[in-house]
């Protein structure tokens, strides 16, 4: 694989798991600090699944999001019911017991010294359909009569339980499809890397997505996926950099924080900006036509 479409197709991961964090924080309004433990178990499931038992790409893949789909359940039953500021605590205080279980079991995870040789059975054209097959389901997620349920949720749980909405399902749903495609970008890393160590999936990268979501609007998937895809870049041309990457994200953050506080798409989505051009480009027409 060429340097160019490695850089890519880590973007493409990105996206994925920028995604799984929208589906949290702009749908449902559930704010999770150890979201990464779910890339990293998705992760894990397709490193010893592929060295260990030669299991094909596909079967690791689903496997994969079903053992995090399946983590989100379990993490989710105890937290579900919580405030916001304790669902973030404890997600936070998950990923790092992952990163520690990951670290002790070394017999079957590697430890500290990972999971290498992995096969890299994954491309620049696997990682383009995978993204766009995320981005066509989440959207009409979004879309969907659940969709509005969980902004109505995000929005105003009380009112929404008022209304007939089971807030907690709503909730839980949520959180394990996220979990789910946050495994997804799991397997795509083990798959890119052919090398994977627990570290690489501690509470930075989760902080990394919620940074992306709210710079790009909480509310909208387009602004998501666009600052997933700058962020990704800027990160790639100043690596050899990292303090002044650090320090370029930060007051960029800050900026948004400050002057648009609804990030840079607002509630907008790439179909809303499109008819809005359309709207105004007709109404000049029709203006020059009158002249």
């Amino acid at each position: 694989m060429s340097y160019t479409a490695a850089v890519i197709l880590n973007i493409l991961i990105t996206m994925v798991a920028v995604i799984s964090m929208f589906v949290l924080m702009g749908l449902t309004g559930i704010f999770s600090m150890g979201q990464a433990a779910f890339m990293c178990i998705g992760a894990y499931v397709v490193g010893i699944l592929s060295t260990r038992f030669d299991v094909p790409f596909l079967p690791a893949v689903i496997l994969a999001v079903l053992g995090g789909m399946l983590s989100a359940f379990l993490v989710g039953i105890p937290i579900m019911k919580l405030r916001v500021d304790y669902v973030a605590m404890i997600t936070l205080a998950f990923g790092e017991a992952i990163v520690a279980v990951l670290n002790t079991f070394s017999n079957i995870t590697g430890g500290a010294m990972g999971i290498n040789r992995i096969p890299r059975d994954i491309n620049l054209t696997i990682g383009i359909i995978i993204v766009a097959f995320v981005i066509y389901i989440v959207l009409h997620f979004k879309n969907s009569k659940f969709g509005r349920q969980c902004i109505a949720v995000k929005n105003d749980p009380i009112s929404a339980a008022s209304m007939g909405i089971n807030v907690t399902r709503i909730k839980m749903t949520a959180f394990v499809f996220a979990g789910g495609l946050t495994a997804l970008s799991g397997a795509m890393v083990a798959y890119a890397t052919s090398y994977i160590d627990p570290n690489s999936f501690g509470s930075t990268k989760s902080i990394e997505w919620i940074s992306i979501v709210f710079v790009g609007g909480v509310n909208s998937l387009s602004g998501s996926v666009v600052m997933a895809c700058l962020f990704s870049m800027m990160t790639e041309m100043l690596r050899a950099t990292s303090a002044l990457r650090t320090m370029i994200q930060c007051i960029i953050i800050l900026f948004i924080i400050n002057f648009t506080p609804n990030g840079l798409f607002g509630e907008y989505e790439f179909r809303d900006i499109y008819l809005w051009l359309r709207n105004r480009f007709a109404k000049s027409g029709r203006k020059e036509e009158k002249k």
